[in-house]
């Protein structure tokens, strides 16, 4: 049995060692707080003047996207205020008027920034200059742009092949960006493109793709206004998708059934004050679930057999009453063997597995089978569970059982959490491109694509572990504290020759680095962006398959900032300046002058896009084609929807052993921290805690309050984390929830997600100890 006790290295996050405060959790979500919380963020860092007018240009028809998560705006409208608070919180992380220069590396080193809290570097400001820190020097220093793109392709072009490179692409990135960057590495022969979706709904598009034919969602936002019954499962829209909220009480106001399925019964799905609403202020606002279903974490698989099989007695006692029989004739297969698998799976399984008894079973069931058009909505909650991808085929299932797909108001909702995620995947950021997306690239572009598929997340840390990657870019987000194993990944960037980040602000993934680092800094989403032809826009996707333009309208934060498509651009003219075969292939410059032309390329390639530079101008911008929810069109291997049958996991805890979540809290967006409070769950002025049922707390012999540290059991594997602050909270039983990233040391390497090779953050088994204070 091999045993890794995390030690602290320099540039990893300092342990906090003061207490959080703790008081009750909310049972309200928004109101006064939620619009005090976004006023304090947006003038504190970015003024009064400026903080509100980036506010009231936040998601508007010619504002710009808000870089936080994907939920879509409304198709032909917006509020004058179409912002959350976490998306205020986003905002002012960007338009802070704070910057660091290059004289602020100066009077900081490597290792004095790396003890900072990952808070406190992310609001040193915005990043000004390109910056290179040499091999063995303490500082970063100032580099030209010239001699920045130069570095990266000599260490480039001096691999003995480019699949020694690795490209890591953020959520945030435009589709212009995006596209132009997997054209990039595709001409310099590798397809080694890992992405943030590696780490979050990688899971949703293998299930989808193998059960409905398409990785994406099949509902739009109007839907919502028809759907009967909403399931909200393994979500927090209260935090990570607080504009959801909107939409939810609006829902559940003209009588809609919605279900909370979570370990946690979550503010936002209790009840719900529109901070827009103050005539909805009163009491604790519109509430917003019906029901709440404790299922255990990763318990959820058991849960839907059970909904299906309580579904399948009521069937089987009046036939054609609960299931869509027509619709299950028509448009599905492996009916016969869902129906098997349902009847051999025993209830006493069930229930010990899901947590849920009987009688709430029948109770979700129940909905279930009444309801006449019916989403189910779902994050990270469950994509991170270890059987993640049979999860979202039983979801599935349910759906095909009622015939719930291509019809209004009902279908599969995956939430996504970054703003464009879904974009950068369908513009060809995939380690596995398509025979038909590489075919037409090759037929645009005259050249021959790498057909070998390359390294996601998981893989790609992995190789640069053992030497076999040398140089890493990274097109946005900090990569370290994204991912899991913490240690395991800093030592494999540290064994790189060259990381570089193409950034806004300072991370620490800025702090732990190959043996040489360069910083590109670049412009966000808020900052105007001038090239040769004139202002451009760039385009994203959101949750729901909407493309629509961004146009910042600030003066960027310093005249050596240069936007993510000039990057790019930049990088491909150095790398490929000494081979002209390659360097022709595509006319960067003008792709540069003119966003247009890189739209052109992508209509030219990618089907959806036609008209691509007229549509996106259009109000809201345009909808790409869903074959399941535009004509019940399932391109699948039996060209059908398809019912995925699997056994039920059985897991089996070791004695105290707990069943670990990571999650976010109120004052974060996926690694960026905004602050130090969890307001929702009450949680004031600290991040180190754990969760736990007090039945647990109690048979353990442990005390609300109390230090302890948390020890995570894979294989043969031992890892802990010390001193996280045991809350008593409303969790089921041997389950517990801690904050990411803190508990990603927690988390091997090798525990992932089966088929979409997800790290597993939902499936952490740890056990807990009180720590020992050092003398």
């Amino acid at each position: 049995m091999s045993s890794k006790t995390f030690v602290k290295k320099p540039e990893l996050p300092p342990l906090e060692d003061k207490r959080p405060e703790v008081s009750a959790p909310k049972v309200s979500a928004g109101g006064i707080p939620a619009i005090v919380s976004s006023m304090k963020h947006a003038i504190g860092e970015a003024g009064l003047i400026r903080g509100t007018k980036e506010l009231l240009h936040l998601n508007q028809m010619k504002g710009f996207d808000c870089p936080g998560c994907a939920w879509p705006d409304p198709d032909d409208h917006r509020a004058p205020t179409e912002f959350c608070e976490n998306g205020a919180k986003a905002i002012a992380e960007e338009a802070t008027t704070e910057r660091v220069t290059p004289e602020f590396f100066k009077q900081h080193s490597v290792h004095a920034l790396s003890l900072l809290s990952d808070m406190d570097i992310g609001k040193s400001g915005r990043i000004t200059h390109p910056m290179l820190l040499k091999e063995n020097a303490t500082h970063y220093e100032e580099v030209s742009w010239d001699d920045a793109f130069t570095i990266i392709a000599d260490e480039i072009n001096s691999l003995k092949s480019p699949n020694e490179a690795i490209f890591y692409t953020s959520g945030r990135t435009s589709n212009e960006a995006a596209y132009l960057y997997q054209l990039y590495t595709k001409i310099l022969g590798t397809n080694n493109l890992p992405d943030c979706s590696n780490m979050c709904h990688e899971s949703s598009g293998v299930g989808l793709t193998e059960s409905i034919g398409i990785g994406k969602g099949s509902v739009t936002l109007k839907d919502f206004d028809y759907a009967d019954t909403i399931l909200i499962i393994g979500q927090n829209p209260g935090t990570n998708h607080p504009r959801m909220l909107t939409t939810l009480a609006e829902a559940a106001e003209r009588g809609a059934k919605i279900v909370s399925i979570n370990p946690l019964f979550e503010t936002g799905l209790q009840h719900f004050q529109h901070p827009q609403h103050p005539w909805k202020w009163v009491g604790h606002g519109t509430k917003v679930a019906c029901l709440h279903v404790p299922v255990l974490v990763n318990g959820d698989i058991a849960l839907f057999k059970g909904v299906m099989k309580e579904m399948l007695a009521s069937e089987e006692q009046k036939p054609g009453t609960v299931f869509n029989q027509e619709f299950i004739k028509n448009y599905t297969s492996g009916y016969d063997d869902l129906i098997s698998s349902l009847r051999s799976t025993s209830w006493n399984d069930i229930v010990e597995q899901s947590g849920i008894s009987r009688e709430l079973i029948k109770e979700l069931a129940d909905i279930v089978m009444a309801a006449k058009n019916m989403i189910c909505c779902w994050a990270m909650g469950i994509t991170q569970q270890k059987d993640g991808v049979q999860c979202i085929q039983e979801l599935v299932n349910l759906l095909l059982l009622g015939g719930h797909f291509g019809r209004p108001g009902a279908g599969a909702c995956p939430v996504r959490g970054h703003s464009n995620v879904q974009g950068d995947r369908t513009v060809g950021i995939y380690e596995k491109p398509s025979d038909v997306f590489l075919d037409s690239l090759a037929k645009e572009f005259n050249f021959v694509p790498p057909r070998e598929h390359g390294l996601d997340v998981v893989e790609a840390i992995k190789a640069m572990h053992r030497g076999d990657a040398k140089v890493f870019i990274g097109m946005g987000g900090n990569f370290l504290s994204a991912t899991p194993d913490t240690e395991f990944t800093a030592d494999a960037l540290r064994r790189a020759q060259l990381t570089v980040h193409v950034s806004t602000k300072l991370n620490r993934s800025h702090l732990v680095h190959g043996k040489r680092a360069l910083i590109l800094p670049c412009l966000g989403r808020t900052e105007i962006d001038i090239q040769a032809s004139g202002e451009q826009f760039v385009s994203v996707e959101d949750s729901m398959s909407v493309v629509h333009q961004s146009h910042g309208n600030l003066k960027p934060g310093s005249e050596f900032m240069k936007s993510e498509p000039a990057i790019v651009a930049g990088l491909a003219m150095a790398t490929f300046r000494n081979h002209p075969s390659k360097l022709n292939i595509v006319n960067w410059p003008k792709m540069i002058e003119n966003y247009d032309h890189i739209r052109t390329h992508i209509e030219n390639t990618i089907p959806g896009f036609n008209k691509y530079n007229q549509r996106v101008r259009e109000k809201g911008g345009f909808y790409l084609p869903h074959p399941v929810r535009d004509s019940l069109v399932f391109r699948t291997s039996t060209n059908k929807g398809r019912f995925v049958s699997s056994a039920m996991p059985i897991i089996k805890l070791p004695p105290n052993g707990l069943m670990l979540m990571t999650l976010r809290s109120h004052d974060q967006f996926n690694t960026t921290i905004y602050g130090p409070n969890d307001r929702y769950r009450g949680i004031k002025n600290g991040r180190r805690v754990i969760f736990m049922n007090e039945h647990d707390i109690a048979e353990q012999k442990l005390e609300d309050g109390q230090w302890v540290d948390i020890t995570s059991h894979f294989e043969d594997e031992r890892r802990t984390s010390e001193k996280y602050m045991i809350v008593k909270f409303d969790i089921p039983k041997r389950c517990a929830a801690t904050y990411f990233p803190e508990a990603n040391v927690l988390v091997p390497i090798g525990s992932v997600v089966g088929r979409s090779n997800t790290p597993a953050y939902k499936s952490i088994i740890v056990t807990v100890a009180p720590t020992v204070e050092a003398s």
